[in-house]
């Protein structure tokens, strides 16, 4: 975790948190859309690779909130 907020300050020092922050809300929108396209355009019989990919798609979502918060507070 320390080395997440490191990589955080490092970013928010030179300027770019939002556009780090936009990256990985991209990223999790574009998770989320393969986790949901597997699950509904295909025929899998096992349903923990979309499920997995959705649920990592919602904490890319919430996950920049987080850590600027945290790297405020730091």
């Amino acid at each position: 975790m320390e080395d997440a907020l490191e990589i955080v300050d490092v970013l928010a020092d030179a300027g770019l948190e939002e556009e780090f922050a936009w990256l990985l809300r991209i990223l999790g929108i574009l998770a989320i859309l393969a986790g949901l396209g597997l699950w509904l355009l295909t025929d899998m019989g096992l349903l923990v690779i979309p499920a997995a990919l959705i649920v990592l798609g919602i904490v890319l979502l919430v996950i920049p909130q987080v850590l600027l918060a945290l790297t405020e507070l730091a």
